[in-house]
């Protein structure tokens, strides 16, 4: 068997939404968020499905573990179907990795190795459960291609239960299921036999080309699965890379990591087999789809996070939609970064990602509208008051983007600078005038039918005796070189700031007055920031403020009265958070009717800015 003609070589691959009911159940909100996504692709791989409710790895994902899903499932699979596109039903059990706060779930796992990173330990699979799990994956490909699936996407990678009896790391069985490779693929092998023998639809496997850790599976031996996959009849190779416990930047996808390596990956792999190779990994850009194909990395490319950031990105790529693309920066604060803690899958560039059956309405009564402040918030929400048909103009005193221009400055962040591009290159195509001044009452009142007010937030600045120079933000416009550095504040803007300086061979002490740094930074990039301090020395104090300088000395006090001095410091940064800017509010009131948009409501992220911009427009 072989994988049905497909229209193109793009692929949207498997993305987690958080959009169940606790259930296991389809929702509508499933099924507008795939559905806007898969006029161009030729196939959609939907996200995990759990095929036993006790292993799930969140409590909103969809279940394959019972009949009664089926249902749910076809309107699923008619939603892509009728744009053209083939559905994919992607099938995994988490072993080890599921869920640890989830009330009722299990930790089964080739070996009682517990995660290093954290979960609970698993219970080794005795023969006869790793008998009734094979058969979890049958049934569940079963239901699957009763619903009318068109293919089947097998799991055998990511540091998933599967990998967990690949790897020698995770597996120190002794029986025919552990020991030498041999033994060691079984339990996956036993799995795809079983599929292929029972369904009369394609397999794809997907495959960690490199699991990215010390002791991991690496690229030799994956190809050495890959051979024997293809033997066993596996229809297509799908190859990401990394471990979900071990190397999450890699699992993630993470800005931090190199791009292209998983391209790399495929590609040696591609020219091991003659089956067909997916490419995934960072496809966010149309000439990263160009670089894979073009130079034989793979026969298709999986996009993911790019088709949240844009659902028309595929359709954009291939010249059927002649607009500007939303760019998607591998940022992961909207997408993953919300799954992470719980919450529902969104994106920071795209507002409408998990509403997409809500519509944006043409406002019949024209008005005009300010909207004072150009930044992201200001700007989405001016966009959105235009293609509403109304009227507006845009105040910026100084250059558009914002305090987000300081967002691609830290290390690895360079991609945020995409954000700001495409929001200046939007307004500049639009309607929207914008007057490059400070907004005054008198530019407002009795002028325009209602004020945007979008002025964003300023520095809260604590009162330290004896410190009358410092820096903010603004200190990586043109950062030091080997200088000593106290920054004030160990909040996301305060870390993110010491790791550019860090770069720049300043020696970084950071006082932060509660007991942990970053706790509102996205938890990958947090972990990352925080070994980087470590291995560069950075000097920590939690539960410490400072209290006063003088000349080159700063004095800390601890939540227990201790004193210490911190000597020789050349430059003062305070990130000590953030204030709304209320000082236009103030002077409209009970003058024009007005509306306060991001930070200028409430400091948050990006994500929560553009939003507020754009729901705001769009109710006017």
């Amino acid at each position: 068997m072989a994988l049905p003609k497909l229209r193109n070589r793009l692929l949207m691959s498997a993305v987690k939404t958080g959009y169940g009911d606790g259930n296991g159940s389809i929702t509508d909100r499933h099924i507008a968020f795939w559905e806007r996504r898969s006029p161009h692709v030729s196939a959609v791989i939907f996200e995990p499905f759990y095929i036993d409710r006790r292993v799930r790895e969140l409590p909103t994902q969809i279940g394959i573990d019972s009949d009664d899903k089926i249902e749910g499932h076809r309107k699923l699979i008619e939603a892509v179907h009728k744009n053209g596109a083939f559905a994919v039903a992607h099938i995994n059990h988490p072993g080890r990795m599921a869920n640890p706060k989830l009330e009722g779930n299990i930790y089964l796992s080739a070996s009682e190795i517990q995660c290093p990173n954290g979960g609970k330990k698993p219970k080794a699979l005795t023969a006869d459960e790793i008998k009734e799990v094979q058969n979890q994956y049958l049934r569940a490909a079963l239901r699957a291609e009763k619903a009318g699936y068109d293919i089947i996407e097998l799991q055998f990678g990511l540091g998933y239960l599967i990998a967990q009896f690949l790897s020698p790391d995770s597996n120190k069985r002794t029986d025919i299921y552990g020991g030498s490779f041999e033994n060691r693929i079984r339990f996956g092998l036993e799995i795809l036999r079983l599929l292929k023998e029972n369904l009369a639809i394609p397999v794809i496997v997907r495959l960690s080309g490199d699991e990215m850790y010390e002791g991991g599976i690496k690229l030799e031996e994956t190809i050495r699965i890959a051979k024997i996959l293809e033997r066993e009849k596996a229809d297509a190779i799908h190859v990401t890379s990394g471990n979900v416990c071990m190397s999450p930047p890699w699992y993630y996808q993470h800005h931090f990591i190199p791009k292209g390596k998983n391209w790399e990956l495929s590609k040696k792999i591609k020219e091991a087999v003659s089956i067909p190779v997916i490419a995934v990994g960072q496809i966010n850009e149309p000439r990263d789809i160009d670089a894979i194909l073009d130079s034989g990395s793979a026969d298709y490319a999986a996009i993911g996070r790019a088709l949240i950031a844009d659902p028309d990105f595929a359709g954009k790529y291939l010249n059927l939609i002649g607009e500007r693309i939303r760019p998607c920066s591998a940022c992961l604060t909207g997408c993953l970064g919300r799954i992470k803690i719980g919450k529902t899958l969104q994106c920071e560039i795209n507002p409408t990602v998990g509403r997409e059956s809500e519509i944006i309405t043409t406002e019949p009564s024209k008005k005009h509208y300010a909207v004072v402040g150009g930044g992201l918030a200001g700007m989405e929400a001016a966009l959105t008051l235009e293609k509403r048909g109304h009227n507006v103009t845009l105040f910026e005193k100084e250059n558009l983007g914002g305090q987000f221009k300081y967002a691609p400055l830290p290390p690895g962040k360079i991609s945020l600078q995409k954000q700001i591009e495409y929001y200046i290159e939007e307004i500049n195509d639009s309607n929207v005038s914008v007057i490059y001044k400070e907004a005054a009452p008198e530019d407002l009142i009795g002028k325009y039918d209602g004020v945007i007010i979008a002025t964003g937030s300023k520095p809260f600045i604590p009162e330290i005796e004896g410190m009358k120079n410092y820096y903010w933000a603004e200190i990586l416009l043109d950062p030091p070189k080997n200088k000593n550095v106290l920054i004030i504040g160990g909040g996301s803007i305060g870390v993110e700031i010491a790791s550019a300086l860090i770069d720049g061979n300043n020696n970084v002490t950071i006082v932060e007055m509660l007991d942990e740094l970053a706790r509102d930074m996205e938890l990958i990039t947090k972990k990352l920031n925080l070994l980087k301090l470590k291995n560069a020395g950075a000097r920590i104090f939690t539960g410490s403020k400072v209290t006063r300088r003088l000349g080159n000395d700063v004095y800390i006090t601890d939540n227990n009265g201790k004193e210490t001095v911190i000597e020789e410091i050349d430059i003062c940064v305070v990130a000590t958070g953030m204030k709304p800017d209320t000082s236009l509010t103030e002077k409209l009131e009970g003058k024009i009717p007005y509306y306060i948009i991001g930070d200028a409501e409430k400091v948050g992220d990006a994500v929560s800015a553009i939003q507020s911009g754009y729901f705001t427009a769009k109710e006017l």
